[in-house]
């Protein structure tokens, strides 16, 4: 059977930067086990098998898998998938759209909003399924610093400290001094397995991060390592950002009101990406979050399964 995909460049405007993304149209049919084998056989950060929603109202039904294990939600599978489902269904439409469209993901529906202009990247924006919630676990800060081939000296900035952060899925939180910092650390898996806890019953993810940025406009800089996912390191990461939302909401204390954050990552891999992470709060504590950006498709084709 031929199914038909393709492939987008996820939190960025310009082609071969940002996060790359499969998107199969034709989701229908497939085990689990064949689904985990076209993850890694295609072996991007993550892919996404595109099936009937099982709700009538909403527009599909997404699996989320990373070459080692399927994700219950990540943020850009579904800001690339968003935009792609929209530029599938007006294909040859003039003119600017502004859609709305609701995704069934693992962890329950995801409302997202699409931006689609003539001679521009998509844009697609999506309301955080599930608020970030910190989990307390004793943190070894040496053997932390000792996995990312730091100095003890180097792991966290103001009162930002290493914590464990999840909106779906969690990440281990490093704040870590300054850019300089995040682009000499070198991140050692083994060290870093032995290290850390599991979270949810599984190895947490590393995501590493500073205050400012080398765009201008950045208000975090960002790297993430995720053995458990088969991920070496990932040029952007949606879902960590999610639950980065919490850590930004707890350290920097962000008064009532809507808090716009940028958070730049892949840099070092020379696939910069930028997501827009919009946190609304109230009463002081978060009343929405929302996480946006755009994407380019760079190629499309078929499986041949």
């Amino acid at each position: 059977m031929s199914r038909q995909y393709c492939v987008y460049d996820v939190f960025t405007d310009r082609k071969l930067a940002g996060n790359p993304l499969a998107v199969i149209f034709d989701g229908e049919g497939l085990s689990d086990e064949a689904m985990q084998a076209i993850a890694r056989e295609l072996n991007l950060s993550e892919t996404v098998f595109v099936q009937s929603a099982g709700n009538p109202a909403h527009t599909a039904k997404l699996r989320i898998f990373t070459p080692g294990r399927e994700l219950p939600f990540a943020g850009h599978p579904t800001v690339g998938t968003a935009i792609a489902l929209a530029e599938r269904a007006y294909a040859g439409t003039t003119g600017g759209l502004d859609l709305v469209s609701v995704l069934e993901e693992n962890v329950g529906p995801v409302r997202c909003a699409v931006k689609l202009r003539d001679g521009e990247a998509g844009f697609a924006e999506f309301d955080l399924p599930r608020k970030s919630v910190r989990t307390e676990l004793a943190l070894d800060r040496q053997g932390l610093a000792d996995a990312l081939c730091l100095k003890p000296g180097e792991i966290g900035f103001e009162n930002h400290v290493p914590s464990v952060w999840s909106a779906g899925v969690p990440f281990l939180m490093v704040p870590v001094q300054n850019l300089a910092a995040m682009a000499s650390l070198e991140f050692d898996p083994t060290l870093w397995n032995r290290t850390v806890p599991f979270v949810e019953g599984r190895l947490a993810s590393a995501y590493v991060y500073c205050r400012g940025g080398v765009h201008h406009a950045a208000k975090f800089h960002a790297r993430m390592f995720s053995p458990d996912m088969g991920i070496a390191e990932d040029p952007a990461t949606g879902g960590a950002v999610a639950a980065l939302s919490g850590a930004i909401h707890h350290f920097d204390g962000l008064p009532d009101g809507h808090s716009p954050v940028l958070v730049e990552q892949g840099v070092e891999m020379d696939r910069p990406s930028y997501i827009h992470l919009h946190i609304e709060t109230k009463d002081g504590e978060i009343a929405r979050a929302r996480i946006g950006g755009q994407a380019v498709r760079i190629a499309s084709g078929s499986l041949d399964l």
